[in-house]
Formats: structure tokens, sequence, C-alpha cells
């Protein structure tokens, strides 16, 4: 499991083109990412305006720990769009996802990689 002293250092040492538009994210959801990825599971692009990232956080961090480049699509912001440096932003234990939610995303996760939901349970112990 990858905890928040380790993120941060891999952070600091990596120089990052992209910024973030949350002040806060979730190590559990980070961590559940970054084993699929690790394992070599596709993901969605994620969402970029400019150089902020719109939707695609957690996804854009596990990526950055896990040394893979994902897709980016551009996208738009809202007036309340605030960017934040990283080094501002907040990495918490807080498992912010319901179970009900996880095993959703694992159902969608091992249809889009055509692999079983079993597989993918496996992956993210």
């Amino acid at each position: 499991m990858i905890k928040n002293h380790i993120i941060l250092e891999i952070l600091s040492s990596k120089t990052l083109d992209l910024n973030a538009t949350q002040n806060k994210l979730s190590i559990p959801i980070i961590n559940r990412i970054y084993k699929k990825m690790k394992f070599g599971l596709k993901f969605d692009a994620i969402k970029v305006y400019n150089n902020m990232i719109i939707d695609g956080h957690h996804r854009y961090i596990s990526s950055v720990l896990a040394n893979i480049e994902l897709e980016r699509v551009t996208s738009s912001k809202t007036i309340a769009t605030i960017e934040y440096n990283w080094g501002d932003v907040e990495f918490v234990s807080e498992e912010w996802d319901t179970k009900e939610k996880i095993n959703r995303l694992n159902e969608q996760d091992a249809l889009f990689n055509n692999l079983t939901l079993e597989k993918i349970i496996e992956i993210t112990k």
C-alpha cells in the first residue's frame, strides 16, 4: 500500500506537467488504481484544460506513481475551477468510495479490460 509520505516523495522528485483542480485526494482510491495500472489494466483518458486536470486526478497521480502515460482529452473549465499546485494538495487516508461504488468500478474495469471480476478483486488486494 502506498502511503502519504511515499506519494509526496515521488511527486517531489518528478516534474508534473499538469496541475490539480482538487485540493484533496484519497489514498485508498490511488492505491486501487495504482495496483490496476501496475497489472496493466487500461483506463479512460483524463480530461484536461490547458495544464489543469478537470477529471482524473486519482488516475493521473496513480499513473505518475506507476510510471505509465495516460491518454488526455481536452475539456472545458468553469468559472469555479481553481488551480492548485501539487504541494498544496492534501492526500488523505479516508476512503471516499462506498463498497457498492468500488464493486461497480471493478465491474467496469473488468469489462473494459476483458477480465473477470474475480481477477480485478485479486489485483486490488
